[in-house]
């Protein structure tokens, strides 16, 4: 029984995945919940008791995944700049991942303040990475540098999402050499 409902609880937030990243926050209701898995509505009641429930379980289930892969390419990264170039690369790369549009869809939406905060401290675990490689690199606000580096990224993560004009690889490419230009002063 136990295993038939963790089966069901990552069905709905497979749906929940799906939803997120085609429809944004809107998309993701109980009723179209129902429908993509096949329960009742009121059998995803039992499961969560509200969409920011599913979407505070989303964020606990990916952003660590999600996090650890920008984590691994850093690691794989030899020397400071490389690093920066690894993190901002990496993320970009991560994009048309579902699960990494989830994250991006829920991050732009109302939430219950519990939620809000597991977000924040799971981005804050991100910018933590990046602080120590500009530290590295003699930067005297390391954390300052940090948090506007991010900047670049979520505007690149924007543009790629929007399907804009330019290619994702010509977004990336700017990216990486506006921040790289931008850390080393």
């Amino acid at each position: 029984m136990a295993e038939h409902r963790s089966m069901q609880r990552a069905a709905l937030l497979d749906a929940a995945r799906s939803l997120l990243s085609e429809g944004g926050t809107e998309a993701l209701t109980f009723p179209a919940l129902a429908e993509r898995t096949g329960l009742a509505r009121s059998s995803v009641y039992e499961y969560f008791r509200s969409r920011a429930a599913v979407v505070e379980e989303l964020c606990e289930v990916d952003f660590p995944v999600w996090a650890a892969e920008v984590e691994a390419a850093m690691a794989l990264a030899d020397g400071a700049e490389a690093k920066i170039e690894a993190y901002v690369r990496k993320q970009l790369e991560l994009v048309g991942d579902r699960r990494h549009r989830a994250v991006v869809a829920i991050s732009a939406s109302e939430l219950d303040a519990d939620a809000r905060e597991k977000i924040r401290a799971a981005h804050g675990g991100l910018i933590a990475m990046i602080v120590e490689a500009l530290g590295d690199l003699g930067h005297d606000q390391p954390r300052l540098a940090a948090m506007l580096l991010q900047g670049v990224v979520d505007a690149a993560v924007r543009r790629i999402e929007l399907g804009a004009a330019e290619h994702p690889d010509a977004i990336t490419g700017a990216a990486v050499s506006m921040v790289l230009r931008g850390v080393r002063g």
